[in-house]
């Protein structure tokens, strides 16, 4: 019984892929010299619309890279993609002094974005996004302020529930603000 748990752990973690988006060494001085530390920040998704960072701390690196793809799958969020490929709106996100901007792209874009931005949008599964780091190029600090900025996405359907209405008068009502917005040029 006990195997086929295992097992069934197996098949639930490989259906992620994982971003090693950078790892940091630091050095101790000792009485003998330095001992050496790693730190690894890993993005792990789903390709489908979850996506999750991790942080791990280890005197190895593959046992820092196995902390940090553990914590990232603990912290997964799910995100709304417009036709599964891109943002609904677009969205600003900060954390310190990173601050993103995120764009909606029409199709056959790519994805515009600097690295770890970048590992974020593979993972999700987004295949259509312009995106502009400004302020820190802090790894840990852009990953975090494109994760503010996906937690902010709203999907139609989101917001009709919020409101207690149907997608479709959501969207003729945006259609008459567009109407009414073009008379009055």
């Amino acid at each position: 019984m006990a195997r086929e748990h295992g097992r069934d752990r197996d098949d639930r973690d490989s259906e992620f892929t994982d971003k090693l988006v950078h790892i940091n060494r630091v050095a101790k001085v000792v009485k003998g010299g330095r001992r050496f530390g790693f730190a690894a920040l890993v993005v792990v998704g789903d390709q489908k619309g979850r996506v999750g960072f991790g942080h791990g701390k280890a005197r190895e690196v593959p046992e820092a890279i196995r902390k940090a793809t553990d914590a990232a799958k603990r912290g997964l969020i799910r995100v709304p993609l417009r036709e599964g490929r891109t943002l609904h709106h677009d969205v600003a996100g900060r954390h310190g002094a990173g601050k993103v901007y995120l764009r909606a792209a029409p199709a056959g874009t790519g994805i515009i974005a600097g690295g770890p931005m970048r590992a974020v949008f593979e993972t999700l599964g987004m295949q259509d996004v312009v995106a502009k780091s400004i302020g820190s190029s802090n790894p840990y600090n852009m990953v975090r302020a494109t994760f503010d900025a996906l937690k902010h996405q709203d999907s139609p359907r989101s917001v009709a529930a919020r409101r207690n209405i149907k997608v479709s008068s959501l969207q003729s009502r945006r259609r008459e603000g567009a109407d009414d917005q073009a008379a009055s040029e």
